[in-house]
């Protein structure tokens, strides 16, 4: 039994290839968008912050699919098609508020926090197809994370904590070797951890400084014969 030539012709109906087309579209600035917030979460990955890969793939997708659902949720005839893609600005600030910690001595997480609100921005653009600004938005991302940072720590502009662990067999001593160092150096000696695991004694303490101030307490320290081990670790509240 033949079928109606309505019926046959229906799948090839130019509205079908039409939507087929636009769902295409679609898929592609979400991919796109995948793309680019994974590398950008790729760099963070790397440097062991806690918005990593999946997070920041997840935070540009889901940018890009609000910004596209924001017109289609609008209608042909609404032409504030850009209602939901404005939400997303403050939703965003709630969650990079999110990765801000205050500590007594310093404030941590403005550089994740300014990664999550540019990420989205790049998912944004995504969605609208503006590849080339996407794109170029990644781009600066990763420079202003590596290149940037990389200079600052050259030039000694930038500071950063460590944390100081020093280990020997008089704890007392030890500590006394630390303050004088710290004395000389300038600095003061705050929130001090000790311990001990049988015979071997460990004192630890965190400094924010720069590069050359690293340095120099490192030789200083290790210049006291009280101190027969020091080791330095990233702080894992390192912005």
């Amino acid at each position: 039994m033949s079928l109606p030539l309505a019926q046959i012709a229906q799948p090839f109906h130019f509205d079908s290839i039409e939507q087929m087309l636009v769902v295409d579209h679609a898929i592609g600035r979400l991919l796109v968008a995948c793309l680019l917030g994974g590398l950008v979460g790729l760099e963070r990955e790397v440097n062991r912050k806690a918005a990593g890969v999946r997070t920041n793939l997840l935070i540009c997708m889901g940018c890009a699919f609000f910004t596209l659902l924001s017109a289609v949720l609008a209608g042909d005839t609404n032409p504030d098609k850009g209602r939901v893609a404005s939400n997303i600005v403050q939703g965003i600030g709630f969650l990079g508020a999110g990765l801000i910690l205050h500590n007594r001595s310093r404030v941590s997480g403005l550089t994740s926090a300014a990664s999550v609100f540019v990420v989205a921005s790049i998912g944004m653009a995504c969605g609208a197809g503006l590849y080339a600004a996407a794109a170029t938005g990644t781009v600066i991302v990763i420079l202003a994370l590596e290149a940037v940072g990389f200079l600052e720590q050259r030039a000694n502009l930038k500071i950063y904590p460590l944390i100081y662990e020093a280990r020997g067999r008089d704890q007392t001593l030890m500590l006394e070797s630390i303050l004088d160092a710290m004395d000389k150096a300038g600095e003061r000696l705050a929130m001090v951890d000790r311990d001990a695991i049988g015979e071997l004694q460990r004192v630890s303490f965190p400094l924010t400084a720069t590069k050359r101030q690293h340095e120099r307490l490192r030789t200083k320290l290790l210049a006291e014969p009280a101190i027969d081990t020091l080791l330095t670790f990233r702080d894992p509240e390192e912005d």
